[in-house]
């Protein structure tokens, strides 16, 4: 099944929650790991088992938001859909300068509009791998901010972007 899932065979379906409040944007980010085999050949499977990946990924390509950031504007209100595709690799997906006011992962809210206070927040996603779940969050000023799996090293081997913030 590892090899399966780590040659690409995996995808992403999103179910909005009842009730679910629209946003101005939102984004879909699948997290997954490469572990090369042999130009033109399946996965090493010998790295899966060591859960060593070469490359990980969100949206199938490294560094791919390092080139094309994704966008939003100052005030607006985005949503970031994130799922660990695996098939070893848990993950946090954390937006660097942003604070989440809202996080639901596995079909339940563990933190809704800041929470009980309005002003908490969360600074991660913690997803395992085959988790999904999204988070809520508005830019108060206009700049570039990072995202990353917050693994670093597998933000060092391509799961990083960035998001430009415009007035």
């Amino acid at each position: 099944m590892s090899l399966h899932i780590a040659n690409g065979r995996f995808g992403a379906v999103v179910i909005d929650p009842a009730g679910l409040a629209p946003v101005d944007r939102e984004y879909l980010l699948v997290l997954s790991e490469f572990y090369l085999g042999p130009q033109g050949g399946v996965a090493d499977s010998d790295k899966i088992a060591a859960a060593a990946p070469d490359l990980v990924v969100f949206n199938g390509y490294a560094n791919q938001y390092q080139d094309q950031p994704l966008r939003a504007k100052v005030g607006e209100r985005i949503r970031f859909w994130v799922i660990d595709a695996g098939p070893n690799l848990a993950s946090s997906f954390h937006i660097v300068g942003g604070q989440f006011d809202t996080v639901y992962v596995q079909g339940e809210y563990l933190l809704r509009d800041g929470g009980s206070t309005g002003t908490g927040g969360s600074q991660t996603l913690a997803l395992a791998s085959a988790q999904g779940g999204f988070v809520e969050l508005s830019f108060s000023e206009v700049g570039t901010c990072p995202f990353v799996t917050h693994a670093m090293t597998d933000a060092e081997r391509g799961a990083a972007g960035q998001i430009v913030v415009v007035p």
